[in-house]
């Protein structure tokens, strides 16, 4: 569950690693951008106005400016950051409008939350984290982890999975706050395969601290993300699929990643799409 290390410390080999991630960031962004674009070719293909859109356009783009004047995204990452609270801030009446998708609930206020908890966690700590090496890079998360960590929630709102869109949000901000926080602890932690004591930032390790953050990070984001809805009685199935997909990604940590064969981004991506298709499947 690590983040951006300033020095190679991982199984993957670097190559290896940065292919995985162009080729999610790619095949993952040229999707976000087709459903961005959407609801305005539709109106245009109708001879409908496109006002509705203006309010969603300049939140995202002003959401986008900021995290990009906060250092917390490189311009690319901000750009996908864009494209995701675009598509998570259209309300129903726009889709049903403009779009032949099925009608997502808006999901920005969680999307915000998850900025929040995660830029909090990522300074939490930050000097301990650094001299481990453990911190995340001060140049900002690169379009791989925005994709990575919040494309599926974009894809699942795009198809009207509302409750999956903030299951995989809800492990996003799980996952960060999880390995933010347990790493600036420095308590123990063990690999979730063999229980056995590992460093702390150790792909798949987990530690009690870390977890119990990331579970009260989860249950933040379910709380918000479902508070305007009348999914009230599914909140703790969108709750636990989240927490299914934070430990997923411990798994995959401490399988696929520690033996090399993907890597975090891969890791990230997996783990939210799992919360969301469990989320869905309970729905």
């Amino acid at each position: 569950m690590t983040g951006e290390f300033d020095g190679w410390h991982k199984t993957i080999a670097k190559d290896k690693d940065r292919l995985q991630s162009s080729i999610l960031a790619w095949v993952v962004g040229i999707l976000l951008v087709l459903a961005a674009v959407a609801p305005p070719v539709g109106a245009l293909k109708l001879g409908l106005p496109l006002w509705p859109l203006a309010r969603p356009l300049l939140f995202s783009a002003g959401f986008a400016l900021l995290v990009w004047l906060l250092r917390a995204a490189t311009t690319a990452a901000s750009f996908m950051g864009f494209l995701i609270c675009f598509i998570l801030a259209q309300s129903p009446e726009v889709w049903t409008r403009y779009s032949a998708y099925p009608v997502p609930r808006p999901a920005v206020a969680a999307l915000v939350a998850v900025f929040v908890l995660s830029f909090a966690a990522t300074k939490f700590g930050r000097a301990k984290k650094e001299a481990r090496g453990l911190s995340e890079s001060r140049h900002g998360r690169k379009a791989s982890q925005i994709v990575a960590n919040l494309g599926v929630a974009a894809l699942f709102a795009t198809a009207g999975r509302y409750d999956g869109s903030i299951a995989a949000l809800a492990e996003a901000a799980a996952d960060t706050v999880s390995s933010e926080v347990g790493q600036a602890a420095a308590g123990p932690a063990r690999l979730l395969t063999t229980w056995r004591s590992v460093p702390e930032g150790t792909d798949g390790g987990i530690s009690l601290i870390g977890t119990a953050a990331g579970l009260a990070a989860a249950a933040v984001i379910v709380a918000i993300g479902a508070a305007h809805d009348s999914l009230s009685p599914g909140k703790v199935r969108i709750f636990l699929a989240a927490s299914a997909g934070l430990f997923f990604d411990s798994l995959l940590g401490a399988t696929a990643e520690r033996h090399g064969w993907i890597g975090n981004d891969l890791v990230n991506f997996a783990s939210t799409l799992v919360a969301a298709l469990i989320a869905t499947a309970l729905s």
